[in-house]
């Protein structure tokens, strides 16, 4: 068995140097991929919960759409707590978490009378506007080994909107 010559020394920490950065990103990538899926999930249920809860209230009460803001920021009624997800709290809530029920007319005509024999009424609870903020900006740590100059401040997301049947 040869012995590597003295040229080969260190090669392999050299090596290492060169890719470990990307793999530190590739690795901050897929973990802030799973808190985005993890947060998106966190608000498509807390809007299911509010809107649940709507469908069993009186049509156009301003307590219960307060109730249903609560639930969908906090996840209890009372609004106490920390907020289930970052950047959905009570200093914002009013206007990410938009309720249209059968009283909100003409906004909100399409959850009045739908269908026939039965028509029915809907409720709808529509969380809009909610920008996911990553941890660690990844393009930032890949831009600063690869010279590159992409950055990632926040994610928008989609409207997350959940609509039922008014019992």
């Amino acid at each position: 068995m040869r012995k590597p010559s003295r040229l080969q020394r260190g090669a392999a920490l050299v090596e290492l140097a060169l890719v470990l950065p990307l793999l530190l990103a590739v690795c901050f990538a897929i973990t802030e991929f799973g808190r985005a899926i993890y947060t998106y999930d966190t608000l498509a249920k807390s809007a299911r919960d509010a809107a649940r809860y709507l469908t069993t209230q009186t049509t156009g009460s301003s307590a219960a759409w307060a109730t249903a803001r609560n639930l969908a920021a906090y996840g209890n009624p009372a609004g106490t707590g920390p907020a289930l997800v970052t950047g959905l709290d009570a200093t914002n809530m009013a206007s990410l978490v938009v309720i249209c029920d059968p009283s909100d007319q003409p906004r909100c005509a399409g959850n009045l009378n739908q269908g026939a024999d039965p028509s029915i009424n809907t409720v709808t609870v529509r969380i809009t506007g909610f920008r996911f903020s990553p941890l660690l900006d990844v393009l930032g740590f890949t831009g600063f080994y690869g010279g590159g100059s992409g950055s990632i401040a926040s994610i928008p997301f989609g409207d997350i909107a959940v609509t039922m049947r008014k019992l």
